[in-house]
């Protein structure tokens, strides 16, 4: 299965045309008509930066189309800096500007929020203070040039509008102070997500569970709401920007990418792969590229060799292991992702982490790690180079689940079939979706709180038996479970299992029913009517010979209440 592929058999023209019939057969999933967000920018700027810096800027951009211009000294003077023109010029220039300088302790309060067409500018205090409403009497600012050296807004995708820059910057002032002009007017973008509470494994019960979206978003459009009980994922799509690195770390397909669609994107790799051997192609890599990077290469003449084809994406964000290992498993002999220049840090560190995990399943399942690899930027030796070892199957992958983690399951089945699983359980790089839970069957009661707060079918009841199964392979290692019990009787266990074990349910705990002492009827476990007993013994509702009601179905409870009362009226005062 990881058979060394023989460089003198591919010939490069035929799987070139082989790619291009793909490419004319079927084309890569597109939402024609997405869901847009719309900006409202009047061009109310706000500047930021020392008092020369933002001059200099001002005088620039005045006459250029923007509604006004408000100056904030946020900085000092850099010492010792040639000046294109002089300080008196440049005071005289924008004399008629609104300015205000900040002292270095309200430049540390000084909170921005907002986009394109809404920043908002506080002063942080006892008394905050609305900078819009202070010095230009409006609701907002419409956008933000920052000119510090440290940008006062620390996100590492800014929203749109705000525009960060050195002016010391030469080479690149023009054109980015071209740009923020243009910022003035109605822009549309698409609204990149679609979120399905009902599958989140964010919060239930009052406690908090999967992160992964929030940890991975550069651009910090993630925030979890807090409710009166619970708390909920709320993506603003005014401040994303569709890297979709959330819905690649998410395990239960909560969130999902619109564009394209997630679950056409993954049916599409696996129908060009089919194409493409019907075509007569050999060794297909398919290559992981946005948009940007993909023009890039055409304006430059760059044509990859015949058998990379390319997958284009927004950011490569949208597509994360599991999409990977639908590669693979549909027949491609390597997936390479082709890195690019500007990339956001936590975009970086989310690739690394995935390419990781990919890597532990697939040394797990008894694969080469080399299928998965990062190409650098500009690497064109590696993005053309032949795949070192042949495709793991020439048989088409059919995923008729619409569920995320069942299509992942179908995905790993197929993996190892083809492999030489370990059977053991592997380590996996940390926050991975993937583990087992222990349950101490001695601190277990069988109430089912972690079966009510399971977001995925891992936990279920036994039914009419008391009985707690689980399945490892809807597992994403939430941890909701394990915060949920009151007897803190589950503990998570993190790791791959590379075995059928992980497809199969098994019982984690059991118990013979505890049967009314009126009736008859089976209502609880043995441990859970002990513990409660235990626990109420000195309650005087349970008080003498009340305590065998704890013994009794509920009907039977409530009978037992009212005969009391019936012969003495006056029990249920002194309780």
């Amino acid at each position: 299965m990881n058979q060394r592929i023989q460089l003198a058999s591919l010939d490069d023209q035929r799987n070139a045309e082989a790619r291009e019939t793909v490419r004319q057969r079927i084309s890569w999933p597109a939402n024609l008509t997405p869901a847009n967000v719309t900006y409202h920018s009047r061009g109310h700027a706000l500047l930021l930066g020392s008092e020369r810096d933002t001059r200099q800027a001002a005088r620039i951009l005045q006459g250029r189309g923007l509604a006004s211009l408000t100056l904030l000294f946020t900085a000092p003077n850099a010492a010792d800096v040639d000046q294109e023109v002089t300080d008196s010029d440049l005071l005289a220039a924008t004399e008629i500007l609104t300015t205000q300088a900040l002292t270095r302790g309200q430049a540390e309060k000084l909170h921005i929020s907002g986009h394109l067409g809404m920043f908002k500018a506080m002063l942080d205090g006892d008394e905050p203070l609305d900078l819009a409403r202070a010095l230009i009497q409006r609701e907002a600012f419409d956008l933000i040039l920052d000119l510090n050296t440290t940008p006062r807004l620390p996100v590492e995708l800014p929203p749109p509008g705000y525009v960060v820059m050195q002016w010391q910057n030469v080479e690149q002032r023009s054109d980015i102070l071209d740009d923020f002009v243009g910022l003035v007017g109605e822009f549309d973008k698409p609204r990149y997500f679609q979120v399905n509470s009902d599958l989140c494994a964010h919060s239930t019960s009052g406690n908090i569970g999967c992160t992964r979206c929030l940890d991975v978003c550069p651009a910090d459009a993630i925030s979890s709401i807090k409710g009166r009980i619970e708390s909920h994922i709320e993506i603003d799509p005014f401040l994303c920007q569709g890297v979709g690195s959330c819905t690649s770390a998410c395990p239960t397909g909560a969130i999902e990418f619109r564009l394209p669609e997630t679950r056409r994107q993954q049916d599409t790799l696996s129908a060009w792969l089919s194409a493409y051997r019907e075509a007569g192609g050999q060794a297909p890599v398919l290559r992981f590229i946005t948009h940007d990077s993909q023009d890039a290469e055409r304006a430059a003449g760059v044509v990859p060799a015949g058998h990379v084809i390319d997958a284009p994406l927004e950011e490569l964000g949208a597509a994360g292991h599991d999409q990977w290992l639908t590669a693979l498993a549909s027949g491609a002999a390597e997936v390479r992702i082709q890195l690019h220049p500007n990339m956001p840090a936590r975009l970086s560190a989310f690739l690394t982490d995935q390419v990781a995990q990919a890597h532990a399943l697939l040394s797990a399942l008894g694969h080469d790690c080399a299928r998965v690899k990062l190409i650098d930027i500009a690497d064109s030796a590696g993005r053309d180079a032949l795949p070192s070892l042949t495709p793991l199957t020439e048989t088409p992958l059919s995923l008729p689940e619409p569920e995320k983690r069942a299509r992942l399951n179908r995905v790993l089945a197929r993996l190892a079939e083809l492999g030489n699983p370990s059977g053991e359980r592997v380590a996996v790089p940390a926050g991975a979706a993937y583990g087992a839970i222990q349950v101490d069957s001695d601190a277990c009661t069988l109430c089912h709180a972690c079966v009510s707060n399971c977001p995925t079918p891992a936990l279920k009841s036994g039914g009419k038996t008391p009985a707690l199964s689980f399945l490892e392979a809807d597992c994403v290692q939430c941890g909701l479970c394990e915060q949920a019990c009151p007897e803190n009787a589950i503990t998570l266990m993190p790791g791959f299992l590379a075995s059928n074990a992980r497809e199969t349910r098994y019982i984690c705990h059991e118990e013979a029913a505890f049967e009314c002492i009126s009736c008859g009827k089976p209502f609880a476990t043995v441990s859970t009517v002990a513990t409660i007993k235990q626990k109420l013994a000195n309650h005087p509702y349970f008080a003498g010979d009340a305590m065998i009601r704890l013994e009794m179905c509920e009907d039977c409870r409530v009978k037992d209440v009212w005969k009391t009362m019936i012969r003495d009226p006056d029990a249920q005062l002194k309780v």
